[in-house]
């Protein structure tokens, strides 16, 4: 009766995550946006004694979607699989591998942005002035918790999507009622000016 009751729970998880693949795989693209710094060589699995699956050229947009420690699940347009990291940049530009942006605005002020849990400016909200950094919001328990910004005075913010000002960054100069989709729910790092 035991084994019975343990098959007929096996087949209902089973069940019900293949119910969800299909969801999944039709849903919008949230990886990580990088830069191939060369031609980027596909393989099926992360490394070069899988086969070749494809090609990407240099200096193009690709999304990053795992790590390994030496190797990535990229993907640009139809062509998908894994990548060497040390081919890849999640700077600005594909110019400098891991350089990450280059953050040099000018100081604002007076004014205060303010980043909001919700979208459309609503619900829980972080508010802070020219010269406040926040290079980890992890440490603060607000990592990847944004989904708009409002901007009230002469000050913007470089935000990023990942800690230490890496990866995917964008200056926010006015407000936004809906984060893009590479930052919405995804900030980890903001510096004011």
């Amino acid at each position: 009766m035991l084994q019975r009751a343990r098959y007929f729970l096996f087949a209902l998880f089973a069940l019900a995550l293949a119910g969800t693949v299909p969801a999944l795989a039709g849903g919008p693209d949230y990886g990580t946006p990088a830069w191939s710094t060369q031609q980027l060589t596909l393989f099926e699995g992360p490394g070069g004694v899988y086969d070749t699956v494809g090609t990407i050229a240099a200096d193009q947009a690709v999304t990053v979607y795992r790590c390994t420690v030496l190797w990535c699940v990229v993907r640009s347009g139809d062509e998908r699989g894994w990548a060497s990291l040390a081919s890849l940049s999640f700077g600005q530009t594909s110019a400098d591998p891991f350089s990450g942006p280059r953050l040099n605005y000018g100081s604002g002020g007076p004014g205060e942005i303010c980043f909001y849990e919700g979208r459309n400016y609503t619900g829980a909200a972080v508010c802070a002035g020219p010269g406040q950094v926040f290079g980890d919001l992890l440490l603060a328990h607000i990592d990847n918790r944004f989904s708009s910004v409002s901007v009230e005075g002469n000050v913007s913010a470089a935000v990023c999507r990942d800690r230490d000002f890496q990866s995917y960054c964008q200056r926010v100069i006015e407000s936004q009622p809906v984060l893009n989709r590479y930052l919405d729910n995804e900030v980890s790092s903001i510096r004011v000016y």
